[in-house]
């Protein structure tokens, strides 16, 4: 039987060639290659349909907060992508999973769907507000909605280190032997990525300079509303001790609010 060749070209070698801990090594670099590789490409699509959604609809490239926040989206990505990968491989593989999957309970498949669609409506918004020069927000609260969303990235950061289970759906990943998790900002609320969300939804109209974009924000955190009961629909039917952790942590979403 013909053995394995691990690479093309004059350098191509059969795999029986190399010890086994120089083919591991192999085999880890170009998974960590090709998850970099896709972590990199979807940034840079994210980037740029938001900045195409974000200009086409202003009608102008002259928008100076848009630019920084595209050049910080851009720049954050892969940071925060590069830390996760050194910290927790599988949940950045996790992440960088299709937001449609075959695990997934068909409410939330639609939650998504409309959840996007929601995204798209804001971005045009804000962009038609930059377009007819309808809002004039302060520059210090333009200030206040960049820090929101920085603040917004450390606090999901922190929730991606507390819980290695945090996939962009609802699923039960017990081939990843899922446990419930207390500690950190899941100590305070059930579903603190959401609550961090909130910061991004209401600091980028914010540093856009967009009252309409604020106005429409409130959406948002009832679509989350939405997505944490059919989560917890989820977790309380499958995962053994949610039920217990429910029961200790109160609040979903904002402490003493809900």
């Amino acid at each position: 039987m013909e053995r394995p060749v691990l690479s093309t070209g004059p350098f191509a070698c059969p795999a029986a060639t190399l010890p086994e801990s120089g083919a591991i090594i192999v085999r880890d670099w170009s998974r960590k290659s090709r998850m970099i590789a896709r972590l990199l490409l979807q940034n840079t699509i994210f980037v740029i349909a938001m900045g195409a959604l974000l200009f086409g609809s202003a009608g102008t490239l002259h928008w100076p907060p848009a630019w920084m926040f595209l050049v910080t989206s851009a720049v954050l990505g892969p940071l925060c992508g590069w830390w996760l990968y050194r910290i927790d491989p599988g949940l950045l593989a996790e992440r960088l999973r299709p937001v449609i999957q075959k695990e997934q309970p068909g409410a939330d498949k639609g939650f998504i769907i409309a959840f996007m669609v929601a995204i798209l409506a804001w971005l045009i918004a804000i962009g038609l507000d930059r377009r007819s020069a309808a809002s004039n927000v302060p520059l210090a609260l333009q200030a206040v909605g960049f820090v929101l969303y920085l603040a917004c990235t450390l606090f999901t950061m922190w929730v991606f280190r507390e819980n290695s289970f945090a996939a962009p759906v609802v699923k039960l990943q017990a081939e990843r032997a899922q446990h419930v998790i207390s500690t950190g900002p899941y100590a305070h609320v059930r579903h603190p990525m959401y609550s961090g969300m909130i910061m991004f939804f209401v600091g980028l109209p914010l540093t856009l300079g967009s009252w309409w974009g604020l106005a429409i924000a409130p959406i948002f955190v009832l679509l989350l509303a939405v997505r944490i009961r059919i989560e917890e629909r989820t977790l309380m039917a499958g995962l053994s001790g949610y039920a217990d952790y429910a029961a200790r942590v109160r609040y979903r979403l904002l402490p003493g609010v809900w």
